[in-house]
């Protein structure tokens, strides 16, 4: 049986990083689009050498264009301008709106049945273009955030308890952005309610620090932002496709019925991620407090998406 092919288009830090994880975990074939001529085959060749060492057997393919990605099971888009000092996320909406749209339409024209993974800012946005051109239905598009944003609020909880990542179970809901929403009640430490072993205040404060934890990376690399984690969020979701493991992940996902403010809308919710994509938006019994803030968050990617409309994307 022939491979799966992922195609990662952008081959900056986010796109030759995912590429790269892609091809260790060897469960899959990758091409690497990039439009700066060299770039995405020279680091294409440089992991394919890398191979014999790491012990995986996966063809990394660099381009300039699309005739590579044809046939491509899933399409991750991290194409766009990266966050810079003092930048919002909203900032970057009009240049990275058109840029999603190009690479979204010569993608889809290769690869028409293919699932498409967003990983450009603002995300929630980003997710919203590439759907509303793609002509796919919902449930093969979605964005990656709520991993990584909750992959953010279990290293800090595990930081803070001494303890084990994998322990720490958590979901940050809601836009990828200031109003994110990290549910601490439904955040255990090997089955143990996090709000029973980290007094109120401090859980707080670690609520606070995931929610700029984009910022914190920005402000500290200077000149861009973050890579390592953000790729290996995406390659959990692709793992989750290809593999068809049908794992709960909170993706940016397009809502309908299942939680109040969110219904039209790519907001990260918890969804079952499988061959077919998004199979399910899993339904939370959310606290007032915790509803209100989703709405909130949600109407904050509504702007955007209103915005982006109103731009001509």
């Amino acid at each position: 049986m022939s491979r799966k092919k992922i195609s990662v288009i952008g081959a900056g830090n986010v796109g030759a990083t995912t590429a790269q994880r892609l091809a260790e975990k060897d469960f899959c074939d990758v091409v690497l689009v990039d439009i700066l001529e060299g770039m995405p085959q020279g680091k294409a060749l440089d992991l394919m050498q890398s191979g014999p060492i790491c012990g995986y057997d996966s063809m990394v393919t660099g381009t300039n264009g699309y005739e590579e990605t044809a046939g491509s099971h899933i399409v991750v888009i991290t194409s766009g301008l990266p966050r810079k000092p003092g930048m919002s996320r909203d900032d970057l909406l009009k240049v990275n709106a058109g840029i999603v749209k190009d690479v979204t339409l010569k993608a889809i024209a290769k690869s028409p049945d293919c699932i498409i993974i967003v990983i450009s800012n603002p995300l929630d946005a980003m997710t919203y273009v590439a759907h509303k051109h793609s002509g796919l239905p919902a449930n093969k598009v979605m964005g990656m955030a709520g991993i990584l944003d909750s992959a953010r609020f279990r290293c800090f909880i595990a930081m803070e308890l001494e303890v084990s990542v994998t322990d720490v179970t958590a979901f940050v809901l809601g836009g990828h952005g200031d109003t994110m929403v990290p549910s601490t009640r439904y955040t255990t430490v090997a089955g143990i309610p996090v709000e029973d072993l980290i007094p109120g205040p401090k859980l707080e404060s670690i609520v606070e620090r995931t929610r700029k934890g984009g910022g914190e990376i920005v402000a500290l690399l200077k000149t861009g932002s973050a890579y390592y984690a953000p790729a290996a969020a995406a390659v959990q979701m692709c793992e989750s496709i290809v593999l068809d493991k049908k794992m709960i992940l909170p993706c940016a996902v397009l809502s309908s019925g299942k939680y109040d403010g969110c219904d039209g809308l790519f907001v990260g919710l918890p969804a079952k991620i499988g061959e077919g994509g998004v199979e399910e938006v899993v339904k939370f019994r959310l606290s007032e407090d915790e509803s209100a803030a989703l709405s909130k968050s949600a109407g904050e990617v509504r702007m955007l998406c209103e915005a982006v409309d109103r731009l001509g994307f």
